[in-house]
């Protein structure tokens, strides 16, 4: 799609990139600063510490006055705009007095950028409803939010309550799926309007920087898309980052886009779950319309239940399959008679197998010997399929959707296994299980042929389509993608059969070789030990350099030199700490995220001295593989210990850690109160520690990002659970 749809542009109106002009450029484009904004509105962008007014963009001469430029905002906007700047100065956006001029009310909001502030002046709604009459609609709504069944129901009746709310004839909401492309799940229309209900589009449509934005402004609105833009002036602040103002004008190619939908004004509202952008609300009215400030708050609380509730419905629903799928193993498992070989498990238990995954097929391989049930691949494609999965599937279950896509030879019998789930058992010869899903023919409606998106027109410039009649497009080769829960209960079930197996193969050994399981036993004892004694050897060396790396800080004489080992000393015991927790687990390849994540903070708090200060942990709990537990550790340490050095300067002070799960994916987040982002160094090069943290992420297959946490630094690391590939 055009660059240039960017932020602003609703999914169901967009397509596919395809070959023809360029359209790589969309996470480059700067659509924060356009450099005008809308002019139903005025903007003065003022020195923060003077408040003097340095640019401005709008009809200030007509509206406020000739000499606006140079003028204290205090003279131009006739209230104490300092008082209520600093009543609220650890707010990034203020809102003032009403201003009040012979044209009538307006709405005055300042947003801080730096070492600018940007005043936004609007008119105020003439027909403004009581607060007790605004509070009672959300509550009508909040109310019909908490009364849907499910979350279809729910993305419903949001959409009439938006569309009651601003009074736009046709309101849709949108959904962000796994790989951020979007669906259309629920539309409020008016009478002959399009629908554009169950319309896709693709992730490139709405740019890297574009979704950014609407997390930060969560309330957008083109009260007139014929609008001309009312540009900063003077043209030396053209490029002041207007990233929260409301006003910032719209890219033109997303302006003639709504032109050619017959769209006169536009207004999206973001619904953002857990920091996420989860999904957006657009509406679009056929005439100009405008929306006022006061309605535009309503709509960001009203959005804020409903992300609220999407949350709790997508809980119940995640709860709701957990339950059916104990359920479902309680009953395979009521199947394992206590002396069946593998052979004979199978063959009893097989198809309750199959029915728990709600698989077309299942088949189980070890060795030459297979057993199959529902709709599986030929036998003779079994064996090799099984030789492939079984060590991509020996940790954690493979699942995937498009198997075709992943494994070339998995093309030939995609109609009955574009979908596949495999986990591995650990047996003498491996065995391993594996479920298909047949394919699901999905038939995808776009608004209008996503292969024509835009062509270059005379002069070069990207230009949109024009149609958005609904196009249908056939997707093929993949199935119904298999659920994080239903990975979880394959995992659960193989231990569940290997443990069964397990048992029966004792109770063999114990009437037939009795004297060959007291030979067996007294062997697993040993290596008990032999591992007990690796773990305690790993441990005293560990240790022992941890206690040389403290006597050289003692003894260095040099504080930073004693302040790098001394984090060289935490850096170690984070290694240490999960090397414990395998030992102390039962499961070695895989540790409990947040149990080790609060083992380290005690043992970093207890290294740092107990005045380091108060320490909030937030942690949900998530499994995740030896390895990648200890890298997410090594960069924990890190964060702490530069909030240590530069937050407070090594004294003391407050710090928060959180661990949330994000579908296949989780964020650690390390929050503190202190002096911000530290300065850059001399040079542009980056320390030890800043150059060990991007190399973590980097292994993690993960990004790293620092926010403003008005006060302080929050820096947030999103990777994948699993290891990706």
């Amino acid at each position: 799609m055009p660059d240039h749809v960017s932020e602003d542009a609703e999914p169901a109106m967009i397509s596919h990139q395809q070959p023809g002009p360029d359209l790589t450029d969309c996470d480059r484009e700067p659509i924060h600063i356009p450099g005008a904004i809308q002019p139903h509105g005025l903007m003065l962008v003022a020195n923060a510490r003077s408040l003097e007014v340095v640019a401005g963009a709008g009809a200030l001469e007509d509206q406020l006055s000739p000499r606006w430029l140079g003028a204290t905002l205090g003279s131009l906007l006739g209230s104490d705009v300092a008082g209520r700047l600093e009543a609220s100065r650890d707010a990034s956006t203020v809102v003032l007095d009403s201003l009040r001029t012979g044209d009538g009310a307006y709405d005055v909001v300042a947003h801080r950028a730096g070492e600018h502030l940007l005043v936004e002046i609007e008119p105020a709604n003439p027909f403004a409803p009581t607060a007790s009459e605004v509070l009672s609609q959300l509550d009508a709504a909040a109310l019909g939010f908490e009364r849907a069944v499910d979350l279809k129901e729910l993305c419903q009746r949001a959409a009439a309550a938006f569309r009651q709310l601003t009074g736009y004839d046709r309101v849709m909401v949108y959904r962000f799926l796994d790989d951020d492309a979007g669906v259309v799940l629920a539309e409020d229309k008016a009478k002959g309007e399009s629908s554009f209900m169950n319309h896709h589009f693709p992730a490139s449509d709405i740019p890297r920087q574009a979704r950014a934005l609407y997390v930060r402004n969560r309330v957008r609105v083109i009260p007139d898309v014929s609008y001309t833009p009312a540009p900063l002036r003077p043209d030396a602040f053209a490029a002041v980052d207007l990233s929260d103002v409301g006003l910032r004008s719209v890219s033109p190619i997303h302006i003639q886009y709504l032109k050619n939908m017959g769209v006169g004004a536009s207004a999206s509202v973001s619904i953002v779950k857990d920091g996420v952008l989860w999904g957006l609300i657009a509406c679009h009215h056929p005439e100009p319309k405008p929306l006022p400030f006061d309605v535009r708050m309503a709509c960001r609380a009203l959005a804020g239940g409903l992300s609220r509730q999407v949350r709790a419905k997508e809980e119940a629903e995640t709860y709701r399959a957990r339950i059916r799928l104990r359920a479902a193993e309680d009953l395979v498992l009521s199947r394992l008679g206590g002396d069946l070989d593998l052979a004979s498990l199978l063959l009893n238990a097989g198809e309750p197998i199959r029915q728990m995954l709600d698989a077309d097929g299942f088949a189980a391989v070890q060795g030459r010997d297979v057993y199959a049930t529902g709709t599986c691949p030929d036998t003779s494609e079994l064996v090799p399929l099984a030789l492939w999965a079984r060590d991509r599937a020996l940790g954690q279950p493979f699942a995937t959707a498009a198997f075709g896509a992943i494994h070339t030879p998995a093309q030939d019998f995609a109609d009955v296994g574009s979908g596949f789930l495999a986990t591995t058992m650990s047996t003498e010869e491996p065995t391993i299980l594996m479920w298909f899903r047949a394919e699901h023919l999905k038939v995808v409606e776009w608004a209008g042929n996503p292969h024509k998106a835009a062509h270059a027109g005379p002069s070069g410039q990207l230009t949109p389509r024009s149609s958005f009649s609904a196009w249908s497009e056939q997707v093929r080769g993949q199935s119904r993608p298999f659920t994080l829960v239903e990975v979880e209960a394959a995992a659960r079930l193989r231990r569940s059969l290997f443990e069964a197996r397990q048992i029966r193969r004792t109770r063999e050994l114990n009437k037939e070789l009795a004297a060959t399981i007291a030979d067996n036993q007294a062997l697993l004892a040993q290596k008990d030990y032999l591992l007990r004694e690796v773990n305690h050897r790993v441990q005293n060396s560990l240790q022992l350099v941890g206690a040389f790396l403290s006597m050289q800080a003692r003894a260095a004489g040099d504080e930073v030199v004693s302040n790098h080992l001394n984090e060289a000393q935490r850096r170690l015991q984070a290694v240490a700490l999960v090397h414990r927790r395998l030992y102390a687990d039962e499961n070695v390849e895989a540790v409990d995220l947040a149990r080790y994540i609060e083992d380290l903070m005690g043992e970093l708090e207890s290294s740092m001295g107990a005045a380091w200060g108060e320490i909030t942990l937030d942690l949900a709990p998530i499994l995740m593989p030896a390895d990648r537990a200890i890298n997410v550790g090594l960069v924990l340490t890190e964060l702490v210990i530069n909030a240590s050095k530069y937050a407070y300067g090594g004294g003391p002070g407050p710090l928060s850690v959180a661990l949330e799960p994000m579908r296949n994916r989780f964020r650690l987040i390390v929050a503190d109160r202190g002096a911000g982002k530290a300065p850059p160094k001399p040079g542009g090069r980056q320390g030890f520690g800043s150059r060990m943290i991007s190399a973590m992420v980097d292994t993690l297959s993960g990004t790293l990002e620092e926010q403003d946490n008005a006060p302080g630094l929050r820096v947030i690391v999103t990777a994948p659970v699993q290891t990706q590939g």
